[in-house]
């Protein structure tokens, strides 16, 4: 095999066994959309699903009950003999009322933190009898940055970017790495509200270099460069895809 197809090799997730939680809109649907167009074989979760024709697997999957995630685990590795990836992109933000409350911190660090804590972990344990595996968190601007009326979602999202870090130094020596794509503010029904409003959608764009919203599409490519075999030598780190964001000074 000559170099430059190596090289275009070890950029593919051709093939690749991957799982994409919250898959059934935004940035997960893209990110499996995206997977799958590049010829990985994807299994997107989600609690539910837009109907029509998709170009990934779609289970129906409560990521917070761990019981459902074996389940799903089993199921997909019964089928394929094996599970090369998996993207943790589920995750909720809650009405800033009350959002000093208790009910919406263990909410929100329930899908946002624990769930791809646990799911890692098994998935994680599963890889290691493979010798080896690619794990990426969806992490957010949040996880560095202080926004105002949603601090569980911004403490959620820096234990998952914390958890990185630990998950990559444990499993690192089992030819494990686990790395986090930071994404800045996307075009999703998450911050559509913002996006509408011409006075927020103009105060954000001021602090992207790039001067843009990202599109969901736009965390693809990055996702996949940590999945493939390009990345071998990356683990225990945080790729910001946030126009220039977390870099911006004046």
């Amino acid at each position: 095999m000559s170099n430059k197809n190596k090289e275009e090799k070890s950029f593919s997730v051709d093939g690749m066994i991957v799982i994409v939680t919250g898959a059934g809109r935004g940035n997960g649907y893209s990110i499996a959309d995206g997977l799958s167009r590049l010829g990985g074989k994807v299994f997107g979760l989600d609690i539910r699903f837009e109907k029509g024709e998709c170009s990934f697997a779609q289970i129906e999957c409560d990521i917070t009950n761990e019981e459902a995630l074996k389940s799903v685990i089993s199921m997909i590795n019964k089928a394929e003999g094996r599970i090369d990836g998996l993207v943790n992109n589920a995750g909720i933000t809650m009405s800033p009322e009350n959002c000093y409350s208790r009910n919406t911190f263990e909410k929100t660090i329930s899908v946002n933190t624990l769930a791809p804590l646990r799911l890692s972990w098994m998935l994680a344990e599963l890889m290691k009898k493979q010798g080896k595996g690619s794990i990426v968190n969806i992490t957010s601007l949040g996880a560095h940055l202080g926004f105002p009326d949603n601090p569980a979602y911004q403490a959620s999202k820096a234990a998952l970017s914390q958890i990185t870090k630990s998950m990559a130094m444990d499993y690192g020596s089992c030819g494990i790495r686990v790395n986090s794509v930071c994404p800045g503010y996307i075009v999703t029904q998450m911050t559509q509200a913002s996006f509408d409003d011409p006075e927020k959608r103009k105060e954000r764009q001021k602090r992207m270099m790039l001067n843009r919203w990202g599109r969901p599409e736009d965390l693809v490519g990055p996702c996949a460069f940590l999945l493939s075999d390009a990345s071998e030598y990356v683990t225990g780190a945080e790729i910001p895809v946030d126009g220039g964001w977390l870099a911006k000074g004046f």
